[in-house]
This record gives C-alpha cells, structure tokens and sequence, in this order.
C-alpha cells in the first residue's frame, strides 16, 4: 500500500463520505500520466501533456481533457479516441496500482456505519475494475462515475448525484479528494472536504 502521511479527518460532523477514486483513494496517477502519454503518442501527439497540467487537471473526463489539448495546441485529435487508447493504457498498467493506506483506513473504518461512496472522473469500468482488483468493492454503497452526470468536475454534479443516491443532503457530506478540480467540484456542491497530499516516496527498496 502507498502512503501520504498523517491525515487529519474529522470525526463529527458529517453523515457521509464520498471518496474520490484516483489519486484519493488508490494511489494510480503516475499510472494514469503513463497511460495519458501512450495514448497521445499513438496519434502523434507524444510530449505534448506535461505532468504538473496533468495532476493539475486530475478527476476531470477524459474526453474533457482532450477537448483543453486540442483548444491549447491547435490539434485535432478524437476524444473518443484518445479515451479509449487511454483506457487500453491504463488497464495494461492496472497491476501497479495499490490502495493508499491512511484513505483506505478511514474507509474501513466507517464501513457499515455510515453511507460511502466513490465519485471519480473516470469511466465506470475502469473504476469497478480497480476497485475490484484492490478489494475494496464491498466497502461502498455506491458508485457514481463521469458516466452518470452531464457535467464532470469541477461541476458539482458528480457528488451530488451521489449524495442523492446516499440519501444524504450534501451538507453532511464530506468528501475525500485529491486535485483541483475535485476540491472545487466538492466545495460547489457545499460539501465539506479533506484534501489528500500525493503519496510519498517508498524509500525502503
């Protein structure tokens, strides 16, 4: 399991939480990048997507994401495409991923005493999948991906559709989130949220 280091969440004030996936939850985002940059340089637009604007721009759609590339660079690339070369990327790299220990705690230990659910950016196979993979499925109630709202984030849109699902009005909700535009996504749906550092460095091998 990865590590980020202490954490202080809250033990009051909510009745829900809402974890992000990638980069919260399961510590996947260098797999991610890995993925991003294949799936561009299979269609000739290798190099183009630097790592900062990449973790800057971490839980929104794939398919967004291209959109911003082809607007900042004057390309036109498929979105369809490249998310699902993407998607093919990330899968073949699925074995690297690993749960990040201090999230997946608190998880475990609020499971079966309070409503939980993930909302990601991703595509839902690709969420169910690593959730499966890393067992950790059967912690939540639900599962709310960019697949289910109009809007990704850093629309609010995504949690609260999960909030609904949850039965819980998004003011007690707290949300567990990692980049930019989830912490907004989760602020504009007046929500409370903890904010996940990147996992530190295995200095043991």
């Amino acid at each position: 399991m990865a590590s980020v280091g202490a954490i202080d969440f809250p033990k009051e004030g909510f009745d829900a939480v809402i974890f992000d996936c990638d980069g919260t939850l399961v510590d996947s985002m260098p797999a991610h990048f890995d993925a991003w940059c294949e799936a561009l340089g299979s269609y000739g637009a290798g190099g183009i997507f630097k790592e900062d604007v990449f973790f800057a721009m971490g839980g929104r759609p794939t398919r967004d994401i291209v959109v911003d590339i082809n607007s900042e660079y004057g390309l036109k690339l498929d979105p369809e495409a490249i998310a699902l070369a993407k998607r093919d990327a990330f899968l073949r790299k699925l074995h690297l991923v690993e749960l990040i220990d201090e999230v997946a705690d608190f998880a475990k230990s609020l499971c079966g005493k309070m409503p939980l659910a993930v909302a990601s950016g991703g595509s839902r196979y690709v969420v169910e999948k690593t959730l499966k993979l890393l067992n950790c499925s059967d912690w939540f109630d639900e599962v709310v991906t960019a697949e289910d709202v109009s809007n990704g984030k850093p629309s609010p849109d995504i949690f609260l559709k999960a909030a609904e699902l949850l039965g819980v009005a998004p003011e007690r909700c707290l949300v567990i989130e990692d980049a930019p535009p989830g912490v907004m996504a989760a602020l504009a749906a007046g929500m409370q949220v903890i904010t996940v550092p990147m996992p530190l460095l295995d200095r043991t091998h």
